[in-house]
């Protein structure tokens, strides 16, 4: 993560949820979370609470809120919010100081976080004052001191040395076991570069009470947008400013919730832009505006210097084609600058200039994107910042705003220029076309964008011309596994032969990981964990790989597979699976759906498998063929017998990557399938 801009929220108070989309043998890519998300966790264990003694210096407006009526929730609530108010007053010099109280109720032992009261700052946020209150589930009530609050940083990543000026002013509250009531008030100095606040009012948790206050110097302006909420009725307050309030505003929990989507992506806020007389590039609540603020970041970064010249002529000194120019340099932005994220103030959303990043060879994703941009300009190539969030649906196209987390590149295409080897292309409402590229990500190939980004939103850095855009979702057949197998099955149901994968995309990305960077063991480790999919006991031996770092083209795997007790013997017949590997694992539920299905990416998977089968038997009975098509995804498989060799053949596709909750009935027949079809045994029996 490297671009800070989900700002004041500090630790995420919405949690990841769970469910996979079929992807197969541990495949999954890990997105990038937020640092402070690391913070969080590390409280839980790090900070021990000193004693308290009872006082009576809790606030009238605490015991309020803590009195109050509490509907009734489901038994899994962790807990609820009581009072959540912020008041954001802005100064005529265009600082502005923010002013947060938040009770909150906990109804069960995992609502205890709740209890670790998190505020983030750093040298442009000072915060002013902070405390922290409790009510013990017996009544007693607890004040902390200063003495009792501690400063702590961000911890850098295991692979990538990461500093930011960002710290969280920390205090857990006594009295956290359900039943109890926790406090905090603070008042912070805002960001001075910002002329915009963002009111996240949903979380994991239900709010019964929300209030956000917005005061403005006169001759100052505002326009409020409105992400996955309706807009709400404001209030004048009279010349003491403009108030919104939010009642009963239900938890997002999507714990328990198969195939769902990023809670970031659900979860409502409002964003308020303002301006005023005198101060600097101001967001006005349109993405113009927006992508102006960034460009007037970005715009003296990327400035090529001699040496950035010199190595991008090197770089394609040899090259006359567009793609093959462009690939160069992406590829050794994407392979030799480091990920190092170093983020102070500002600097947080301002890339470091490119001739530092070349000669210091690291960088974050900004910095990233800004050589690249500086690397291509020399060769007269035009390229563009792209702000985008690794979490699909977070960015709104609905709601301008700078809430985002990442940094991406947009390489225009010349006018008239063709090649099939341009995938991620976009096009702007200026009618100019751009292969997106992420030279952060080491593993996804030039001309791909990995698939968290697909489908999602990003803000194109074009100075005037500045505008959201959709990233483009890949044609399957940029995503794929092609597994073939050979085999021989002995009476005693012993499995022997050949098993050959290729794997291209997002889809080999573990697997180049691995083998490129693991040990023996480790790699050894995670075949047998892929295997056990779909053998109790076995043996792999004579493992060998092809392009491990050749991200255009298909990974290979080949082993030599040996599986005990592979068919089942019920008195002279032999119960065989003809899908001897590659489990497809599509978690549904029999809950009704209200949101959307995250179908996580467009793939194609094929296996093709042949069974020689034991020499006195012969096939029986094989299972009916399968033949589904649901427009956002298709299976089919197919069974024949050729002499004493038992085929099968099976074509998995996924074409969508987000599906309306009402076809969930559509995803559970297809997983219902597919298992069926897994599952399914040929029969053979004694000529």
């Amino acid at each position: 993560m490297s671009i800070t801009a989900r700002i004041a929220r500090g630790c995420p108070e919405i949690h990841q949820g769970q469910g996979s989309w079929a992807c197969p043998d541990g495949c999954a890519n890990p997105v990038r979370r937020p640092l402070v998300a690391a913070v969080c966790a590390v409280l839980l264990f790090s900070l021990v609470p000193p004693a308290f003694a009872k006082t009576d210096s809790v606030p009238d407006w605490v015991r309020e809120a803590a009195s109050q009526h509490i509907p009734s929730y489901s038994a899994d609530t962790n807990a609820v919010v009581l009072l959540d108010d912020t008041t954001y007053t802005v100064a005529p010099d265009g600082r502005a100081v923010e002013h947060r109280r938040r009770v909150v109720k906990i109804l069960r032992p995992q609502g205890r976080d709740e209890a670790i009261i998190h505020v983030e700052f750093d040298k442009d946020t000072k915060i002013l004052s902070m405390n922290v209150w409790s009510i013990g589930p017996d009544g007693h009530e607890y004040a902390m001191k200063d003495k009792d609050f501690a400063d702590v940083g961000l911890p850098g990543s295991e692979d990538a040395f990461e500093f930011e000026d960002d710290k969280f002013r920390v205090a857990r509250a006594p009295g956290a076991d359900p039943g109890g009531v926790v406090a905090y008030e603070y008042e912070q100095r805002s960001r001075p570069y910002l002329t915009e606040k963002t009111w996240f009012f949903q979380e994991d948790i239900p709010s019964l009470s929300q209030h956000f206050t917005l005061e403005l110097p006169p001759g100052y302006t505002y326009g409020t947008v409105w992400a996955h909420h309706p807009p709400a009725e404001v209030a004048n307050l009279e010349g003491r400013g403009w108030r919104w309030e939010m009642k009963d505003i239900p938890g997002i929990d999507l714990d328990r919730v198969p195939l769902s989507p990023s809670p970031e992506s659900l979860a409502a806020r409002m964003t308020v832009h303002y301006a005023g007389p005198g101060l600097p590039t101001a967001t006005d609540g349109t993405w113009k505006s927006v992508g102006q603020w960034y460009d007037s970041l970005f715009r003296d970064r990327v400035t090529a210097t001699p040496e950035i010249t010199a190595k991008a002529q090197e770089l394609t000194a040899a090259k006359s084609d567009f793609y093959d120019k462009a690939e160069a340099i992406g590829k050794f932005v994407q392979k030799q600058v480091r990920y190092v994220a170093i983020e102070v103030g500002i600097g947080g959303y301002q890339p470091h200039a490119a001739g530092d990043v070349f000669r210091n060879r690291y960088g974050d994703c900004k910095d990233k994107a800004a050589l690249v941009s500086a690397m291509l300009s020399t060769i007269g190539i035009h390229a563009a910042a792209v702000v985008v969030d690794s979490e699909r649906g977070v960015v709104n196209p609905d709601a301008p705003s700078i809430v985002s987390d990442h940094v991406i590149v947009a390489i225009e295409v010349p006018k008239g220029y063709s090649s099939p080897r341009l995938h991620s292309m976009v096009t702007s409402q200026t009618g100019r076309q751009y292969l997106v590229f992420d030279p952060t990500s080491e593993k996804t190939a030039f001309g791909q964008l990995e698939h968290e980004l697909q489908g999602g939103y990003g803000i194109l850095i074009e100075g005037a011309d500045s505008q959201i855009i959709q990233l483009p979702v890949l044609d399957p057949g940029f995503n794929t596994i092609h597994r073939t197998g050979t085999f021989h099955l002995d009476p005693d149901g012993v499995l022997k032969g050949t098993v050959t994968e290729k794997r291209f995309g997002d889809l080999s990305e573990a697997r180049r990981e691995i083998f490129a960077k693991g040990d023996a063991k480790q790699q050894t480790d995670f075949l047998d964990h892929v295997l056990q999919n779909d053998f109790t006991a076995f043996s792999a031996t004579n493992v060998k790989t092809e392009n491990v770092d050749s991200l255009n083209q298909d990974f290979t795997l080949s082993y030599s597979l040996s599986a005990d007790r592979y068919a089942k013997a019920m008195g002279p017949l032999l119960m065989v699976r003809p899908r001897v590997l590659g489990h497809l694992d599509i978690e549904t539920d029999h809950k009704a759906r209200t949101v959307p299905i995250n179908l996580g990416e467009t793939m194609q998977a094929t296996d093709d498998y042949s069974i020689e089968l034991p020499d006195g038997y012969s096939v029986d009975e094989i299972p009916d063929p399968v033949k589904l098509d649901l427009g956002f995804a298709t299976y089919q498989s197919d069974f024949q017998v050729n002499g004493n060799t038992l085929h099968y053949t099976r074509n998995y596709t996924i074409r969508q990557i987000t599906l309306p909750a009402d076809r969930y009935a559509d995803v559970q027949k297809l997983a219902g399938v597919i298992a069926a079809d897994e599952e399914s045994r040929a029969v053979l029996k004694k000529k």
